[in-house]
């Protein structure tokens, strides 16, 4: 399964997954963006994501963190 940025929940478990330790609050945009490019099942073009996206993936991750 590939991902593209309008995956916002898988997105979120992923990022659970390869980073358990860290605080989704704490998390700048531009590190998100980066680790989510870097991610193994990630499929999509680094420039189609904005500031609405990003907010989306680290609130579906602060509710998988819960």
């Amino acid at each position: 399964m590939s991902l593209r940025w309008t995956d916002s929940r898988d997105i979120a478990i992923e990022l659970c997954d390869q980073f358990p330790d860290v605080d989704p609050k704490q998390v700048r945009f531009t590190d998100l963006h980066q680790w989510i490019c870097d991610l193994e099942d990630f499929d999509d073009a680094p420039d189609r994501s904005n500031e609405k996206i990003l907010e989306a993936i680290i609130l579906c991750w602060l509710d998988e963190v819960d």
